[in-house]
């Protein structure tokens, strides 16, 4: 406890600043990526506060990257110790509200490209704060008190600070770098297509006069004025009078729809890695999309793999032993079986096991049957199971197996066979149970 309370507490030593939220655009992006990708004097400060910015605004990009997270949020995980039981304090923990606060800022360092929180030193439970981004120097592995700090007099080198975890590569500038211009273009598209419909979104009323009447004129001003506040205009009839609006060839405002949507559709891969999941195109059918969700299957799947590794990481379990758990083990999600998939897989599995010997131990792991603890005696019990007499031996079966005897290898694999067969009615009737 005494090297506890002698390490500082920097998250109340940092100068925050909120972000800028001023007018960005394309040329404010180059700025941004060019300072953060600066070699001598990188600094992410004003990348961040752009991220902030779309991210804020657009509520697709928003969606997408919750979607991703969810898709590991979702998925149950345990700690399981190297006897192969489940610890259900770290288990309980990790599923807590706290384990899917840290899970998340996991994820987000792919999004953000870092992500560092600081755990509370002395509580008597698992407690951590975030840390703002910005003040974060993947580059130069410090964290500086103002978010401007370029040196570690500013600073802290939080690889040797045990109660800090940095996560993140120090040049990624995470996915929203890819969706940046696209965020921005369509913010732009959204501006473009209000004035579109401010404009040409009602109709238009035009009123002539003689050139020489002034009167009539001035009756026609009082009831333009009068009638309301659609747009109107006023031109004498001697006047060669054209209204270009561009209905022609952008009558229902499909070119800012069109850009929109294929703004939202680059997000989409950058994110997802597909569009179908999320939005459906006019040519997309049943086949296209299965496959794009086959695609993003995959991809939740690395990113449970990132996130084992992770948790399982030296750091991270140092951490936990610090609050006194016992880290002797490793997380582990358990995998949704895709049961159209695990049938063809059965049955693969099955003809296989004619060839060639597959052990037992295969067949609980790949199906997620529980293994029962007295596995050892349940199995020796079916094994002495009176079994049909053995047919004899032919001059056939003398010939094929050499040395051999072949009453004994029938029976051997009469049991095994029974064995397999119990085993594939249980899943049978799995698969009765999910079908219907």
């Amino acid at each position: 406890m005494e090297n506890k309370e002698k390490e500082p507490f920097i998250i109340h030593d940092l100068t925050l600043v909120a972000p800028d939220r001023s007018s960005k655009d394309i040329g404010k992006l180059k700025e941004s990526v060019v300072t953060a990708e600066s070699i001598h004097y990188p600094n992410r400060v004003m990348l961040y506060d752009l991220y902030h910015d779309i991210l804020s605004m657009d509520g697709f990009l928003r969606g997408i990257i919750e979607k991703r997270i969810n898709a590991v949020l979702n998925k149950k995980i345990k700690f399981i110790r190297k006897e192969g039981k489940q610890d259900d304090d770290l288990t309980d923990l990790i599923k807590s509200q706290k384990g899917r606060d840290l899970i998340n800022l996991m994820m987000e360092s792919k999004i953000w490209g870092t992500s560092g929180v600081e755990f509370v030193i002395g509580s008597d439970e698992l407690t951590f704060k975030e840390i703002e981004r910005k003040h974060i120097k993947p580059e130069k592995g410090i964290i500086t008190k103002s978010q401007y700090g370029l040196s570690e007099e500013n600073g802290y080198v939080y690889e040797d600070m045990p109660f800090v975890w940095v996560m993140g590569k120090p040049k990624d500038l995470g996915l929203l770098l890819a969706c940046s211009m696209y965020g921005i273009y369509k913010r732009g598209t959204f501006g473009d297509y209000a004035q579109y419909v401010e404009i040409f979104g009602q109709p238009v009323r035009i009123m002539k006069y003689d050139a020489y009447d002034t009167k009539t004129k001035q009756e026609l001003k009082t009831l333009l004025t009068d009638s309301g506040s659609s747009l109107a205009m006023m031109i004498p009839k001697q006047a060669d009078f054209e209204m270009l609006d561009g209905k022609t060839s952008n009558g229902d405002g499909k070119l800012q729809i069109g850009l929109k949507d294929a703004c939202n559709e680059e997000m989409a891969i950058a994110i997802l890695g597909n569009t179908e999941t999320t939005s459906s195109s006019k040519s997309s059918g049943y086949a296209q999309s299965k496959e794009h969700g086959e695609q993003q299957d995959e991809l939740t799947i690395s990113d449970l793999i990132f996130i084992e590794n992770l948790l399982n990481s030296k750091k991270f379990k140092q951490i936990l032993k610090s609050y006194g758990y016992n880290i002797e083990g490793k997380f582990e999600f358990e995998l949704d079986l895709n049961l159209s998939k695990l049938k063809l897989r059965m049955e693969i599995d099955m003809f296989v096991s004619t060839k060639v010997p597959i052990g037992d131990d295969y067949w609980y792991e790949t199906y997620k049957i529980p293994k029962p603890d007295n596995y050892d005696e349940l199995k020796a019990k079916m094994e002495q199971t009176p079994q049909e007499p053995a047919a004899e031996p032919t001059e056939n079966n003398r010939k094929k197996t050499p040395g051999q005897h072949p009453q004994k290898t029938q029976l051997t694999e009469t049991r095994k066979q029974n064995l397999m067969d119990l085993l594939f009615k249980g899943l049978a009737d799995f698969f009765d149970q999910a079908r219907h």
